[in-house]
């Protein structure tokens, strides 16, 4: 009878350590492409996981700092790779990761859609966003007020940028691209860069009510709204067959990050990382594809 005792107490131990849903944070990018699987998911299971847009950095912070499988989240959606000091930290902490590339991204400077159209190098968006800009032989604090300073061509039109905060992988992106890349270090932190919450909507919300405004947003949600229109960086329109190419500058790939510490704790999460990863989802005629998620699957598979 006391071994029988023991073997049920066994049981509902283990039984109460299983989590019956699967949490999901990271990435407003690749928020609504989780999102969408996750509710197909859930009517095929009976599980529907729970997805949080935290920011790529926010993500990676919630797991790697968890001191809790069972608290700790089982996917991080990131639009940008794991730095080195967050892998350590997640291996300090006994978590296992697998690193999963889903598809592409592309990054879209963004204005309303009746506003005049201009043309922008990676140059100029570099001198209009970066803190630190290049005069006379040293980086000085960015003295640029007016798109016209930076170009005679250009609108004589006040800088106003709505941009993604510092937990944001698509910020981190735009940093290394538009800003390292020409010897600045980040980005301004003035009345001329507006930091916006992890909801690209709120950011086209911005343009919409202000044709002067520009937003740096993703390019799957410049597709769902006719309100909005991209501008060209370095002649080059943004779309999925450019950013495939390789021709528009701004691309990036995107990542699902698994924890498979909890594979044993969270109900389904294998199968869930399975059916997201399938052809049906984010292969070339995949759900995710016709959504706006650009495939990689023909060209690495």
């Amino acid at each position: 009878m006391k071994r029988l005792s023991l073997l049920f107490i066994i049981f509902i131990s283990f039984t109460a350590s299983a989590r019956d849903y699967i949490r999901i944070v990271g990435s407003s990018t690749l928020y609504p492409f989780i999102t969408i699987a996750s509710e197909k998911y859930g009517k095929i299971s009976g599980y529907t996981p729970i997805v949080e847009s935290t920011g790529t950095g926010g993500g990676f912070n919630l797991l790697c700092h968890s001191k809790s499988h069972r608290s700790s989240p089982d996917i991080v959606n990131a639009s940008r790779a794991i730095t080195p000091n967050e892998t350590k930290t997640c291996a300090n902490n006994g978590i296992k990761l697998k690193e999963i590339k889903i598809g592409l991204g592309g990054i879209v400077i963004a204005q309303k859609e009746n506003a005049t159209s201009i043309n922008l190098t990676e140059k100029q968006l570099f001198l209009a966003l970066s803190h630190k800009i290049p005069y006379k032989g040293k980086m000085v604090d960015n003295f640029y007020t007016n798109w016209k300073e930076i170009a005679p061509d250009l609108p004589n039109l006040e800088i106003l940028i709505y941009g993604p905060s510092s937990t944001s992988g698509t910020r981190d992106v735009i940093t290394e691209l538009l800003v390292k890349d020409f010897g600045g270090n980040i980005i301004r932190q003035d009345k001329h860069y507006i930091e916006m919450p992890e909801d690209n909507n709120l950011t086209i919300q911005k343009l919409i009510h202000n044709k002067h405004a520009f937003g740096i947003i993703g390019l799957n949600f410049l597709e769902q709204n006719s309100k909005i229109k991209s501008i060209y960086v370095n002649g080059v329109q943004p779309n999925n067959k450019n950013i495939v190419s390789g021709k528009y500058p701004l691309s990036r790939p995107l990542f699902v990050y698994v924890n498979y510490s909890n594979v044993n704790d969270a109900k389904g999460l294998k199968e869930f990382v399975e059916y997201l990863t399938s052809d049906y989802s984010i292969g070339a005629n995949g759900y995710l594809t016709q959504k706006g998620l650009t495939s990689i699957m023909n060209k690495t598979r």
